[in-house]
């Protein structure tokens, strides 16, 4: 009860507690890898089905304390900004500051807070820094369940949020999930599936990177394949519009974090202007 007062307390929207084990998510990773749908991002291949075995990146850890944070800015210019051609569309969640630095601050502040607590006790904060299946461990802890685009939808607030973890060495009770066997929601909904510009949405549940154009806008070194040109239209950083479309985001809340507004005018800026950046202006 007080690690979720604390949370709350921390900013965190939402905290759960899991177990370690995702055994059961080894065949699809491998499937994954095997199909290659990790294209460059060659961390996903070297890390293995290690993001499926938690206890041994960290060892010694038998639990999982899951947070979720809200990010989606006040004011958000989605549909005008894609309709406008000369303007930059750049993902909702790169519009603010750096949101690892942030949560893992907050992270590293909530293990200090359960270490007053215990004599003897070990954890570690994650946010998106490791190889580790964040949004199993995520859905395992209650937050939400893995939609159809691969992203963790929870049914009181949408997909607009960051997930971030702390992996420790104590028995903590674990969260108990009501209507366990409901706890997917998507039903026969297929939008997301049918609005990605570039069907990287490859089956339910399952991603190509080499065809998503977050992957292809931020992770990939290598020039935009010409097929995807057009597709992308003026998505410049990152792609929202598998969010956009899912009625489940009309519950979304709005980020109480100042960092996470939009800052430099990046909401609305122009495609000219930021042709013109140099690196130090990117930087």
């Amino acid at each position: 009860e007080k690690i979720s007062c604390w949370a709350l307390e921390l900013g965190f929207s939402q905290v759960g507690i899991t177990d370690v084990d995702l055994s059961n998510e080894e065949e699809s990773l491998q499937h994954w890898l095997d199909n290659q749908y990790q294209g460059q991002m060659e961390y996903m291949e070297r890390h293995g089905l290690l993001r499926a075995k938690p206890s041994e990146l960290v060892a010694g850890s038998i639990r999982t304390i899951s947070v979720r944070l809200d990010y989606l800015p006040t004011d958000a210019k989605f549909a005008t900004t894609l309709k406008d051609k000369s303007k930059a569309y750049i993902s909702r969640y790169a519009l603010g500051r750096d949101y690892h630095k942030l949560m893992r601050k907050r992270l590293q502040q909530l293990g200090t807070k359960i270490s007053t607590f215990c004599a003897d006790y070990n954890f570690r904060p994650f946010v998106d820094s490791a190889p580790i299946l964040e949004r199993t461990l995520a859905e395992k802890a209650g937050l939400g369940w893995v939609g159809k685009h691969s992203l963790l939808i929870n049914k009181d607030a949408g997909s607009w949020f960051f997930l971030g973890e702390l992996l420790v060495d104590i028995p903590l009770p674990i969260t108990q999930i009501e209507n366990k066997e409901i706890l997917n929601n998507c039903g026969n909904c297929v939008a997301c599936i049918k609005i990605c510009p570039t069907d990287a949405i490859v089956q339910p549940y399952v991603v190509d990177a080499r065809r998503c154009i977050s992957y292809l806008t931020i992770e990939s070194d290598e020039a935009i394949p010409i097929e995807f040109r057009a597709l992308m239209g003026n998505r410049i950083y990152g792609c929202d519009d598998c969010q956009l479309i899912c009625p489940w985001n009309k519950f979304a809340k709005l980020s109480i974090e100042d960092d996470f507004q939009a800052r430099y005018n990046l909401d609305q800026v122009s495609l000219l202007e930021l042709f013109n950046w140099q690196e130090k202006d990117f930087t």
